[in-house]
């Protein structure tokens, strides 16, 4: 056997992305003094990461146990809700899931607000660029409206949510996506109320599109005044 050290992608060296230290993020986490992290591995580093995390944990009976997890670090996103109250429509996308066609969706093709991974912008930044390849739409004015953890018993990434009226004039492309990132996304104009019933029927499952839709007649811009 070698003596040289053992020379890992995405540790020592550079993985295909540029990446090194994946194995240190969350050793040094100190903000719960019932937490202490032990040890962090690499399990594996494709597009995304997959770490598994053994760490202490302090219950209410006074003593420490050795828990393990493991999470997937896809990176934060973004989401937005175009609407247009005088129509009483919203802007929604429809483009194939793999992940939600193996588990049991009729034909992967889900309906979903704009939405997209921030890279290296701020949230804002990243909802109006993906808000103009995936619908078309340059957005003006954008409403904050929560940042929410979407999985958190396994997956880290935090979501944010926003807000945004579009009319005939802020439509100044075509939208679809991508063509390079084999991106085929369809733009799909719905009532709200027939939006609220497929919901209902089934017909949107998309999590941060029913918080949405459900945000805008609880407290958004179709709320009964």
């Amino acid at each position: 056997m070698s003596d040289e050290p053992r020379v890992r992608p995405g540790i020592e060296i550079p993985d295909h992305r540029g990446r090194t230290d994946l194995d240190r993020t969350g050793r040094d986490l100190e903000r719960n003094p019932r937490v202490r992290v032990a040890d962090v591995e690499l399990l594996a580093a494709g597009w995304h990461v997959l770490r598994r995390t053994t760490l202490e944990y302090l219950g209410d009976d006074g003593a420490w146990s050795t828990q393990q997890r493991e999470t997937y670090d896809r990176g934060n996103g973004a989401t937005v809700l175009l609407y247009d109250v005088a129509r009483r429509t919203v802007l929604l996308t429809r483009q194939f899931r793999y992940p939600v066609y193996v588990n049991d969706h009729p034909d992967g093709m889900l309906l979903e607000t704009a939405a997209g991974l921030l890279d290296d912008d701020d949230p804002a930044t990243a909802i109006r660029r993906e808000a103009a390849e995936e619908t078309g739409v340059r957005i003006g004015e954008l409403e904050h409206v929560f940042d929410v953890y979407m999985s958190p018993g396994s997956v880290t990434e935090r979501i944010h949510f926003f807000a945004a009226p579009y009319d005939a004039a802020s439509r100044v492309g075509a939208g679809g996506g991508l063509v390079d990132e084999g991106e085929e996304i369809d733009v799909v104009e719905i009532d709200i109320d027939l939006a609220l019933g497929m919901i209902r029927d089934g017909r949107i499952q998309d999590a941060k599109t029913i918080m949405l839709l459900q945000w805008s007649v609880l407290d958004g811009p179709f709320r009964e005044k």
